[in-house]
């Protein structure tokens, strides 16, 4: 009795389907681990500067993200907010990424800033307990007020997992701080 080739090649093509679909996995995988845990640094449409602002001019964070202790969310300042401030300061009115925000200003657009610090779509991270509980910003974004352009560091984020957040939530003693509905709901 004989015996087919492709009956004969069935426990190899096997293998080779598994070790495809195992490569094919593990492309997938760092390629969003890239994607997710990285030194991130996009350009932003106007060159803010939060080393100027936060740094040289001490300019408290809640000031600008005026949402982080009341929401969700710590929320982008609005345009209204900058030109607050920038309207008199005359001697900066020329430069550049001024102009750029004036420009937004007088067409009525907000700037559309492109966003450096996220969490998965399952984890719902609120920024108002953590303000209204003393966490300093720099604890998940790294110093601020010396980045010229922010930046995600993957060093932070390697500790913005789950294990980490829960060891802060236990050493803190936060109400519910180990129940998974805190993030995930």
């Amino acid at each position: 009795m004989s015996i087919g080739v492709f009956e004969a090649a069935r426990p190899v093509i096997k293998g080779l389907i598994i070790a495809v679909l195992a490569i094919i996995g593990a492309y997938i995988g760092h390629w969003v681990h890239g994607a997710t845990l990285n030194d991130y640094t996009p350009v932003q449409p106007i060159e803010f500067s939060h080393e100027v602002h936060a740094g040289e001019n001490e300019i408290p964070c809640e000031y600008c993200h005026s949402w982080a202790g009341r929401s969700a969310t710590a929320g982008v300042p609005s345009v209204e907010t900058c030109v607050g401030c920038h309207k008199g300061l005359t001697e900066v009115r020329d430069k550049p990424d001024v102009v750029k925000l004036f420009d937004y200003w007088e067409r009525g657009e907000g700037i559309p800033w492109v966003k450096v610090h996220d969490t998965p779509d399952f984890v719902h991270f609120r920024h108002k307990p953590h303000i209204r509980g003393g966490v300093e910003c720099q604890t998940c974004h790294g110093p601020v007020e010396e980045m010229a352009r922010v930046t995600r560091r993957v060093d932070l984020n390697e500790n913005l997992r789950m294990p980490w957040c829960i060891d802060c939530h236990t050493e803190e003693d936060v109400a519910n701080g180990r129940d998974c509905l805190t993030c995930h709901y």
